[in-house]
């Protein structure tokens, strides 16, 4: 996959991706790839690969959820920028917040943000535990997203607290989704949300399959979550 291919598959779910747009997504590729030379931020750094799983993965939500209405979106453990920065280029209205425990990952994408000349994105440098808790950032959100970064019911104890009510959480994930979201029932429920529909596909050339979770926050998640940091991987909820 390039360029000019992740431009055809978003038009054929309405993103319309301008020539700037393109331009974009090829520069964040040489940096990513540069930066990668002396910090370690994927392993996959071959081109078609690189658009396939990062960028063309990254944008998939956006095939099944109207990104365009929404205002303010936070990445939770964005790592290399994944799906954040590839939403943000797709949809520049977006405010987005990425947020990563890892230092050198926000200098790093805070080079891509400049370069790519990107607004209103902002970096948080921080545990989301912790991050969670403060009120700038606790229920702040429309949406907050994760590309499989835990099990269901870590990931919604970490992420869910950002989320406004009636905002959404919108998980990425590969195969087998049913056992965990059938683990993480009871923590959807207890951090006031419930998940709204599950949407499969699987990526153009390489056939591995993704699911998009979309979970609705109906109310406020209770002052107790999220619990301090590291509990809620040793201690999940069940």
């Amino acid at each position: 996959m390039d360029a000019l291919k992740l431009q055809q598959l978003a038009a054929e779910h309405a993103i319309v991706l301008s020539e700037l747009q393109l331009e974009q997504f090829e520069l964040y590729y040489s940096l990513l790839v540069q930066w990668n030379e002396k910090m370690n931020l994927t392993g996959i750094t071959e081109r078609e690969q690189v658009y396939e799983k990062h960028f063309y993965d990254s944008i998939t939500p956006a095939f099944y959820f109207d990104f365009t209405a929404a205002q303010s979106i936070i990445d939770v453990g964005s790592g290399a920028g994944f799906p954040g920065i590839p939403l943000k280029i797709c949809f520049p209205s977006l405010k987005l917040t990425i947020l990563d425990s890892l230092n050198k990952r926000l200098v790093f994408l805070q080079e891509v943000v400049n370069r790519l000349g990107l607004q209103d994105v902002s970096f948080v440098h921080s545990r989301a535990e912790d991050a969670g808790q403060d009120k700038k950032y606790r229920e702040a959100f429309d949406i907050a997203t994760a590309r499989a970064v835990a099990r269901m019911n870590v990931l919604s104890e970490l992420c869910l607290p950002f989320v406004k009510p009636n905002g959404f959480f919108i998980v990425m994930k590969g195969s087998n989704v049913e056992e965990e979201l059938t683990e993480a029932k009871k923590a959807i429920k207890v951090l006031g949300a419930r998940t709204q529909k599950v949407e499969s596909l699987y990526l153009p050339e390489e056939e591995a399959e993704r699911n998009i979770i979309m979970i609705r926050k109906q109310e406020k998640t209770p002052n107790t979550y999220p619990r301090k940091a590291g509990t809620p991987v040793k201690k999940p909820l069940v």
